[in-house]
């Protein structure tokens, strides 16, 4: 039998070895819940034993009122027997069930007619329960009079809450010791141990092998049933084990924690030095200007000479002062936007087929992409690989994204530009990252809603410089940013 050596041995003992904190949280509650966390003591009460006496309180409790008899324990009170166990235990543990251990599996319900109170008995739903605390934002209330109607569904201290619907299926959360009282809705399970240490509890349903036994994903998400609940195997440790556990995991946890706020105390550092250096450069101070340069006012006039100009950026209208071979242009004087489309997606497809075209959504641009694809006589707007487009509303608003080649829907714009070889394409994209086009983004309020157009942006500014050194503070832009990319992809292995 391991010891704790082997997680002692690992990553997390050195400072300047990057670490996966979620992976390594997830091991160690697969180490605890296997007997290998902490080595056992043959000195403690066999589990055995242990579970003889859990039998025996619930026993009393029946005798008293205070539980029912579960149907199953009516008919046998037989300890189960596996004869293919889910995986190796030590001697002195012992398979049960989740059932056997528990005096309460059971949901919670809503009161009729979402009768809720502006204060009284805490209302727990599936939004109030989270891994590693209850969460207390938007919390509802139910008066004392709902709440003794709603006997069945009271949360004492020390039950765990799961969360059987959903997409926060699998949540769980354990009630503090000093919990007064509170009740659950039907989304949520109440699951009261008896001689069971609850965070011990907690470790199990938190761990890979709860999720692969309960399907908590792929076919599985639509919800827990309670039978399955009931009869999933329970790895029994010795009273005195579950405490030496719970303390083990208590400490490598608070030390992951620790790891984890100094590991987002620096990505923020990288997230503001981003910015930093973007507003540097659309200010004219990340690299220097060539006098050799032709100057912007000269390429306009070259490009189009019945263009006008604003002046020089020394007006108090423009936002700042700008080198003097730059010029401050309307926005929509130089650029504009095109908002995508779509077909009801009654067209839409999973899979490619002849004459169609992939359509882009917001989330394909994310680490979940869901592609579809839509006939090509129907695809009203697309985009060139590297095209600029820019989320339109919602929590999306402010993301800019480089185009892939296809068609792209109503919650993105992309940019025009309307004339050639005046702005370097990766300047412009770098310029609506600056706070300069997100500031400006905020005071839009209805854009949340929705969405922004072209009219919107009447009264934004672009720093144009001269097209050389626009491509000078792309490259420097882009030599900073691996810099720090290399620093962020090192902190999230």
């Amino acid at each position: 039998m391991k010891s704790n050596c082997a997680v002692r041995n690992s990553a997390i003992t050195n400072r300047n070895t990057t670490m996966d904190t979620k992976a390594l949280r997830q091991k160690i509650l697969d180490l605890a819940i296997h007997g290998k966390l902490v080595p056992q003591d043959p000195n403690d009460e066999p589990a055995s034993v242990l579970l003889e006496r859990i039998k025996a309180e619930k026993e009393r409790l029946i005798k008293e009122g205070k539980i029912k008899r579960s149907k199953k324990s009516a008919k046998t009170s037989d300890t189960p027997h596996y004869e293919n166990v889910p995986f190796e235990i030590p001697d002195n543990w012992v398979w049960t069930t989740i059932e056997e251990i528990c005096s309460k599996i059971g949901s919670g319900s809503t009161p009729r007619g979402s009768n809720y109170s502006a204060n009284g008995i805490p209302f727990f739903r599936s939004q109030n329960v989270y891994n590693d605390r209850l969460v207390y934002d938007d919390i509802k209330y139910i008066s004392e009079e709902v709440h003794q109607k709603m006997k069945g569904t009271e949360v004492l201290a020390n039950d765990l809450l799961l969360n059987i619907t959903g997409g926060s299926l699998g949540r769980c959360a354990v009630v503090p010791a000093d919990f007064n009282c509170g009740n659950v809705s039907q989304h949520v399970c109440i699951m009261r141990s008896v001689l069971v240490e609850p965070e011990y509890f907690h470790a199990l349903v938190l761990s890979s092998y709860f999720a692969k036994s309960m399907k908590i994903t792929g076919s599985g998400r639509e919800g827990l049933p309670k039978y399955n609940l009931e009869q999933m195997g329970f790895p029994l440790p010795p009273l005195t084990e579950q405490q030496r556990i719970v303390a083990e995991i208590e400490h490598w946890f608070a030390l992951l924690y620790q790891i984890e706020q100094e590991k987002s105390g620096l990505q923020a550092i990288i997230k503001q030095t981003k910015n930093k250096i973007l507003d540097l450069a659309i200010h004219g101070k990340l690299v220097p200007q060539d006098p050799n340069d032709e100057p912007a006012i000269e390429l306009l006039k070259r490009i189009n000479p019945n263009f006008t100009p604003c002046d020089n950026g020394h007006s108090e209208k423009f936002p700042y002062e700008i080198p003097e071979s730059w010029v401050w242009c309307g926005h929509n004087s130089i650029l504009d936007i095109s908002g995508g489309a779509q077909p009801s997606k009654n067209y839409f497809e999973t899979k490619p087929k002849p004459n169609y075209i992939r359509l882009y959504q917001i989330r394909d641009y994310g680490e979940s992409p869901v592609p579809v694809y839509i006939p090509i006589n129907l695809a009203s707007k697309q985009t060139k690989k590297g095209d600029i487009l820019l989320a339109r509303y919602g929590g999306s608003l402010g993301k800019v994204f480089h185009a892939e080649q296809g068609a792209y829907n109503v919650a993105m714009a992309k940019v025009i530009f309307k004339f050639e070889n005046l702005i370097y394409k990766e300047f412009a994209y770098y310029y609506y990252l600056s706070d300069l086009y997100q500031g400006k983004l905020k005071e839009i309020s209805r854009t949340a809603q929705a969405g922004f157009n072209s009219t919107d942006f009447n009264d934004m500014y672009f720093p144009l410089p001269p097209l050389a050194e626009q491509q000078r503070i792309v490259q420097k832009i882009e030599e900073l940013f691996s810099v720090l990319d290399n620093i962020q992809n090192a902190l999230e292995v």
